[in-house]
């Protein structure tokens, strides 16, 4: 019973009737809203489990850091299992420490011979944390854009969904028209079906492209911006531990 409702169904779809009753450019405006739709779902799910991924990883990395803070250059973590997931906190992490080495090595190997430091160490000037501060910046800058890549292909669809519908709605219209005028035949009302069934499902199906891609590109920015906010919470929180430890301080 089950199966015969199925077929029962799909032999009275309203959407493959139509589909089966138009022409080359009917077909093919059908065609191109299926693609921008299922297009959109995969934008929207790979993002949805990049961006979940990279939320858990950092908020683990972010656990990690806080307790190792009274050392904030020897967090250490296994790199093949970091490297092989999205971590942007990681990520931050791992060029803060790599510039910060940098120039801490620099300042032991320049620093002022007049003034030698008895315990060997060095530290960094307002001029090295700004310097750093602004690597990170950029940085946050890279990884919103990786998180960003693609979604402009679900700005496009929700702009282009609902013109390929409209045009499905005025083709039809106007094959229908066409055909009352080269039939005078009483298989008018077939005609008339048949061209008005294409131009309802195509509206139909671009706002059914249009509108999950609406919600998701909404969705995936307000959650894109949000994580923006959280690096850059972070890059100051690390920042601010390797200034707390390192910085020199002018005593007068």
């Amino acid at each position: 019973m089950f199966v015969n409702n199925n077929i029962i169904f799909l032999t009275s779809n309203p959407f493959l009737e139509a589909f089966s009753q138009s022409d080359f450019l009917g077909k093919s405006i059908f065609a191109a809203l299926f693609i921008l739709s299922i297009t959109s779902w995969i934008i929207f799910i790979q993002k949805i489990w990049l961006t979940l991924r990279a939320r858990k990883n950092s908020s683990r990395f972010y656990t990690l850091f806080q307790l190792q803070r009274s050392n904030p250059l020897g967090v250490e973590c296994d790199m093949q299992t970091v490297q092989k997931q999205p971590n942007p906190f990681f990520d931050l992490y791992s060029l803060l420490k790599k510039h910060t080495l940098d120039i801490l090595n620099k300042n032991r190997r320049f620093g002022s011979s007049s003034a030698p430091k008895p315990d060997n160490s060095s530290y960094l000037s307002p001029s090295d944390i700004e310097y750093v501060d602004a690597y990170l910046m950029s940085a946050i800058a890279q990884q919103t854009k990786r998180l960003e890549k693609n979604l402009f292909i679900l700005s496009t669809v929700v702009s282009l969904g609902p013109f390929l519908g409209l045009l499905g709605t005025v083709w039809g219209i106007l094959t229908t028209f066409a055909d009352m005028q080269s039939h005078t035949s009483g298989s008018t009302s077939q005609i008339v079906l048949g061209g008005l069934s294409l131009a309802l499902a195509t509206t139909v199906l671009g706002l059914v492209a249009a509108i999950p891609a609406l919600i998701a590109y909404n969705y995936l920015k307000n959650v894109t911006q949000r994580f923006e906010i959280e690096m850059e919470g972070f890059a100051t929180e690390i920042l601010a531990a390797i200034e707390i430890h390192y910085r020199k301080v002018d005593v007068r």
